[in-house]
């Protein structure tokens, strides 16, 4: 019925088993990559959190990448924002699990109207071609950014071109963004679909619509690009 009414699927609509195993997915990777490697990629950040920053993660989902950040830089505070409150729920309770509170806090909000200024940095993990108005998610981001702050950008690897993007995880990227990103950036408006296998230069294009002067590949995996986005 989605896919004869164009209406799409919204995260909402999907079992709760979906949520589970997205977090399951992309645990691993995190845990290996995200402290290590991703994070030190970034221009000045690691300095920035070691000392005390101010950080958005933007479609946080079960959180674990805000609990991740919190524990490994105790004198920062994270801000986990998310359009469903079941979600927000797990995250909460992982917090509380991990004794993040007071350090950690997460909030219901959509990515173009989430609370807050002077973030020093906004990442998105996995959650950008989800959208359905990615440029909109950019320009407030561009909005609550402070002066010299950053934005880091983690999605699913792709090539530019779909001829170079014949692998099994692309194929499994392709499949999934189908049934699961798609679906839902139609059901939330669908102004841009990006789907699942985006590529670095359609991402440039939502942050350079959105104000950013400066837009690279910071670090990539076989299964993710990581890139930086600032003012």
């Amino acid at each position: 019925q989605a896919f004869q009414s164009g209406n799409g699927v919204g995260w909402h609509d999907h079992s709760a088993c979906l949520f589970r195993g997205t977090e399951r997915f992309f645990r691993p990777g995190y845990n290996a990559n995200l402290i290590d490697s991703w994070l030190p990629a970034l221009e000045g950040v690691v300095e920035k959190l070691r000392t005390g920053a101010l950080v958005a993660d933007i479609g946080c989902g079960h959180g674990h990448s805000t609990a991740l950040m919190a524990k490994a830089f105790p004198a920062s505070r994270f801000h986990g924002f998310d359009n469903h409150e079941d979600s927000l729920g797990e995250a909460r309770r992982g917090a509380a699990k991990q004794s993040l509170e007071g350090r950690v806090a997460f909030e219901k909000a959509r990515a173009d109207d989430y609370p807050g200024s002077g973030y020093d940095l906004i990442c998105f993990f996995d959650a950008l071609h989800d959208m359905g108005d990615p440029v909109a998610a950019a320009v407030h981001a561009s909005k609550a950014l402070a002066p010299d702050g950053t934005v880091m950008l983690v999605e699913p690897f792709a090539n530019d071109r779909v001829e170079d993007n014949i692998s099994p995880v692309a194929r499994m990227y392709y499949a999934a963004s189908t049934t699961i990103c798609c679906a839902h950036a139609i059901s939330d408006g669908g102004r841009l679909v990006l789907g699942a296998q985006a590529g670095e230069a359609r991402l440039a294009e939502v942050f350079r619509k959105a104000g950013f002067t400066r837009f690279r590949r910071a670090f990539e995996t076989p299964f993710n690009l990581v890139l930086e986005a600032r003012l």
